[in-house]
């Protein structure tokens, strides 16, 4: 009968990249089982741990992940450093035999003896794929061809915006994302309605399709965006409608309406203060005024933040320099929404 073959690696894929993955697709296909330890690394990445053992357990449905948050982060080749890193190791394995550890690094030789395993080194030259965690935190844009689009997503910062109708949303969007060299998502409803209206209506299925198809043209557009991508209105703005033209939304656009309150990491809305373009597709100032109200009132029952921004076009982009230049993904508002309170700013 043959051995039952384990096989172990670890690290902090800050982020996961195509090494890392080469790396794990390498042990699934020689082994029966496979186990990926990591390591919490605040001192080296913002990614939170389970934002980072999410994606291996996305891709590698197969692989068990051991998430290592009391881990060391002390690294180096002496004596005391691996003796440390090996007890651990032994610990969090709970008496599981592993029988090959993989791996790209020196540490390889002397985990693999103290596991009793064989030391698979995979690329260790970087042959394959020469790309480093370093490299890739310092430029993501750049080397987002060894990145996982389930990855690449989650080093994005989505900005939105929001407002009633001629409150300068797309101008806004299509500016900021010129002037950052980034991508932008045009709203999709404003499209598919002059394809699809009836006598200037939609059917509540037809609502649900705008949401769906620019939650799905937007998960495209974020894997060319440059650190930030730019959206103009999301599927909560598609619920209002709904709601509005008929007094109800379909279980599924309310659902995804729910899940745009925590898909963007800052929110912006776009003031009435400026002057009302009364086209054809629109329904009419005064309208414009409730539907803003609307607007702000669902973000506050949602406990939403958001910036409220005024002036032209050119203030509001500054306002929303600022704010960005102040923002890092997956660090809280506080900062941002403290350098905003004396200026009025936030609502």
């Amino acid at each position: 009968m043959s051995q039952h073959r384990t096989g172990l690696t670890l690290g902090k894929f800050a982020p996961l990249h195509a090494g890392h993955q080469y790396m794990i697709e390498t042990a699934i296909k020689e082994m029966d089982e496979v186990i990926v330890v990591i390591y919490d690394c605040p001192e080296t990445t913002d990614i939170p741990l389970r934002v980072r053992s999410n994606w291996i357990r996305t891709l590698y449905p197969q692989v068990q992940v051991i998430e290592a948050w009391d881990g060391s982060n002390e690294i180096g080749d002496t004596p005391e450093i691996k003796r440390m890193h090996e007890a651990y190791i032994l610990q969090k394995l709970e008496g599981r035999k592993i029988t090959h550890f993989y791996s790209s690094e020196f540490y390889g030789e002397h985990m693999s003896a103290a596991l009793g395993a064989v030391n698979r080194q995979i690329d260790p030259d970087r042959n394959t794929f020469p790309v480093s965690g370093t490299q890739v935190r310092g430029n993501p844009f750049d080397n987002r061809k060894f990145l996982s689009p389930a990855v690449y997503k989650d080093l994005i910062t989505k900005v939105v915006f929001l407002g009633a109708p001629s409150t300068g949303k797309s101008t806004l969007t299509a500016y900021m994302a010129k002037q950052m060299h980034t991508g932008w998502m045009m709203e999709y409803g404003r499209e598919y309605w002059e394809k699809h209206q009836v006598d200037r209506r939609l059917s509540l299925e037809q609502l649900e399709e705008i949401a769906e198809g620019h939650l799905e043209r937007e998960e495209l557009l974020m894997r060319e965006a440059r650190d930030v991508l730019f959206v103009d209105t999301n599927a909560i703005t598609t619920y209002m409608f709904s709601h509005y033209y008929h007094g109800t939304a379909t279980p599924r656009l309310t659902q995804l309406a729910v899940d745009a309150a925590s898909r963007y990491e800052l929110v912006f809305v776009c003031d009435t203060d400026i002057p009302y373009a009364d086209t054809w597709d629109r329904s009419g100032e005064v309208q414009r005024f409730v539907f803003q109200k609307q607007i702000i009132a669902d973000l506050k029952m949602r406990q939403i933040p958001y910036f409220l921004l005024q002036g032209t076009l050119e203030k509001r982009a500054e306002q929303v320099s600022k704010i960005l230049k102040t923002y890092h993904k997956y660090h809280s508002l506080s900062e941002c929404l403290m350098m905003q309170a004396g200026s009025g700013g936030r609502e």
